[in-house]
């Protein structure tokens, strides 16, 4: 492909020339970066536990467009997630889990994504992501035990108005719009309206029909509108909205599609949809005592997939599933008032939160496997439509947390939290055969849980920019029922897990160059695990498995060289392993490395500018993230060797128009980030897919 990299060659070297109005000059201290991260506003070198802020202007400089996208500056973060873009689920230091009940949550303006399907959003006016390592269970309850993605929205503009057009284009005919408008209502009013619109063909062609099959389609759209009737006091509505038409899943058996990437061979292609319409609504205000903040969340999406289930050229087959999801959330906390602790003594201070949250969830599935003649067994010679299942399932449950940081003259901090949640999961599960060749399962069944999520911190300021602190904390992941599932395994118990923490948090050379370090030690019991139901293919459900640990360590750190150089870098290293007597589909794994957990991840990166004039500026930037080799399943008997990619930006910019050329796995890595186990159907036992090729492109905006 000679030809084609010549033209990304030319397209890094040489950036558009436009017309531009003066740029301003870049500081040469990096930016205060402030957090939310454990509810209240402060900044992140304040915070006793492990925090990677990918800010507003990280995201515009890296072209970020979802989350996962900004993981790689967090270090022990891996994203594993499919092409269709329903399915995206987070790892931290070895935690991970099924959708349905993640251990990691995503929060979109202080909403919990109750399930992970609708956490994979495009990032459309979004402000910062922050991701928060550890368990978080003690202020956010349940499914954080391995901690939490913070997802927040740019707050709309009250004292002017300012939008921006982006427009990037790219190869596999990628063409993108996403606008975005804010401004003042008067002085007590501000809106803020954004949308977009994303297509691209497929990366993976099917041999046998010459099409390709994991294409996208999309478009989202986001609302606010901020009030701020009285001094002090603010309430803010957020309405955001997202349509998905892609592809198939691009699965194919694992060595043939290292052997020939990005080519399946099927007789079906289907597609996957999804729909998410969510509405926030946030009343908070503070007093000389007190401060309120309450938060309401309505969240629905449904899924509608089908596939081809065997992923042959075979008639073998074909699955069509469909999910739809209501969550309700109603949180009420108090506090302290912002920048106001309570004064105990001359030299000591308190600062103090609690509240109360309540949430409801009613999640529904319908899912049919057809099979054709003879697959099921040689005695049936008729195909054979497997329900699989048809459920219904309503959680709803309660949480009362609080927590308070005493402050020993400016030097040191004690933390201690404490939670209580109590929930029921009532379920209806139905699984048959039509025709009925067999008696039908149906599961009517309820469950209840409670738990207490204790958490303790130390911090110490060792110099005023310098702290260091010591944590340890419970997390806790609820239990609940499996759509479907082996007999006899369709409810699994709690998870848990006590995490230990220490580490030094700075900010040195007059603010040039901030670093943080840390230590970490996890270990948890009644270990839940996605594990495949041998009797249906391509289904998983949860069990309790056993226990495990996990060890490690994280840096990072970001200078500015210079007022146009920033320099950044993380590495951070899991040794996770399964505990004794730890069985999985009835093979001991004790002693195992637990799936999708790289053994190091490593970034390293640049972005350097350069004013040509008081008109013009010119910038580039780099990336480039390395992933130790991981396991597939807990057996470990495949995986994915290590690898890099390295992504590369450049462009001009102005005071209100930019152009920019950008490439993606410049270096057009070969990988498998995702795959599992497959009997029957695959040669090689597992399926999987490539993880996204090189992929290069332009872009072009007016800011405002």
């Amino acid at each position: 492909m000679p030809s084609r990299r010549f033209a990304v060659l030319c397209a890094l070297l040489a950036p558009i020339n436009l017309f531009a109005q003066p740029a301003q000059a870049p500081s040469v201290v990096l930016p205060t970066v402030v957090v939310t991260a454990q509810k209240e506003a402060v900044d992140v070198k304040e915070v006793p536990a492990s925090v990677t802020a990918v800010t507003a202007d990280t995201i515009a400089n890296a072209g970020i467009r979802t989350v996962s996208d900004a993981a790689i500056f967090a270090p022990n973060t891996v994203f594993t997630e499919f092409t269709a873009r329903k399915l995206s689920n987070p790892r931290f230091r070895g935690l991970g889990s099924s959708p349905a009940n993640p251990a990691i949550t995503t929060y979109i303006d202080g909403v919990p994504q109750l399930n992970s399907n609708s956490s994979s959003i495009e990032l459309l006016d979004v402000d910062q992501i922050e991701f928060v390592r550890g368990p978080q269970s003690s202020l956010f309850g349940r499914n954080t035990l391995g901690g939490i993605v913070n997802i927040r929205s740019a707050r709309p503009s009250t004292s002017r108005w300012t939008g921006s057009v982006v427009a990037p284009f790219g190869d596999y005919s990628s063409k993108e719009v996403r606008g975005q408008v804010s401004g003042p209502l008067g002085d007590k009013a501000a809106v803020s309206l954004a949308g977009g619109k994303q297509q691209r063909e497929g990366y993976t062609r099917n041999t046998i029909t010459g099409n390709d099959v994991d294409f996208r389609d999309g478009t989202f759209a986001k609302a606010q509108l901020l009030l701020t009737p009285v001094q002090n006091w603010e309430a803010r509505v957020i309405y955001s909205h997202e349509r998905s038409r892609d592809g198939d899943f691009a699965l194919g058996d694992l060595d043939a599609i290292r052997k020939n990437p990005f080519q399946v061979a099927r007789d079906f292609e289907g597609f996957t949809n999804r729909d998410i319409n969510a509405t926030t609504f946030n009343v908070r205000g503070s007093g000389e005592r007190i401060a309120i903040d309450a938060t309401t969340g309505f969240v629905k999406w449904k899924t509608d997939d089908e596939t081809d289930l065997d992923y042959t050229p075979l008639a073998l087959a074909t699955r069509t599933n469909t999910e739809e999801d209501f969550q309700f959330t109603q949180e009420i906390r108090l506090a302290s008032p912002v920048n106001a602790p309570t004064r105990i003594t001359d030299a000591i201070m308190l600062k103090w939160q609690g509240g109360v949250e309540f949430f409801r969830q009613n999640y529904d599935q319908l899912a049919v496997n057809t099979l054709s003649q003879f697959v099921l067994s040689p005695q049936i010679p008729f195909p054979v439509a497997l329900t699989s299942p048809e459920s219904s399932i309503d959680n709803s449950g309660v949480g009362i947390f609080g927590q308070g940081t005493l402050s020993f003259s400016d030097r040191a901090d004690l933390t201690v939290g404490l939670r209580f949640d109590h929930e029921s999961s009532e379920a209806v599960l139905s699984t048959f055969y039509t025709p009925a060749i067999a008696p039908a399962g149906v599961v009517t069944a309820d469950e209840s849980f409670s738990d207490v999520s204790p958490q303790f911190a130390f911090g110490y300021r060792l110099q005023p920019d310098t702290m260091a602190y010591a944590s340890a904390s419970r997390g806790y992941k609820a239990g609940g029922f499996n759509p479907a599932a082996l007999p006899g395994s369709e409810s699994y118990g709690e998870e848990h897990a006590w995490h230990v923490e220490g580490g030094v948090k700075s900010r040195m050379a007059s603010g040039r160059i901030t670093a943080n370090a840390a230590v970490f030690s996890i270990d948890w019991d009644d270990l839940q695990l996605n594990v495949p139901n041998r009797f249906v293919p391509g289904q998983c459900f949860i069990a309790n498995v056993g226990s495990a640990r996990s060890r490690g360590l994280e840096f990072d750190v970001t200078a500015r060289a210079h007022a146009s150089i920033d320099v950044f870098a993380s590495f951070g290293y899991t040794h996770a392993r399964f505990g004794a007597d730890t069985m999985s589909g009835g093979v001991d794994v004790a002693g195992k490395k637990l799936p999708f957990t790289p053994d190091y991840t490593t970034l390293v990166g640049t972005q350097v500018t350069h004013a040509i004039n008081s008109a013009v500026t010119l910038y580039a930037r780099g990336e480039a993230v390395m992933y130790g080799a991981f396991e597939y399943d807990e057996a470990n008997t495949a995986r994915q060797n290590r690898y890099s990619l390295v992504n590369l930006r450049g462009g001009v910019r102005g005071k209100y128009v930019f152009a920019e050329t950008w490439i993606r796995n410049a270096f057009d890595s070969q990988y498998v980030p995702i795959a599992f186990p497959y009997q029957g159907f695959a040669p090689s036992g597992f399926i999987g897919e490539n993880g996204r090729p090189r992929t290069f492109g332009i872009s072009a905006g007016v800011t405002f």
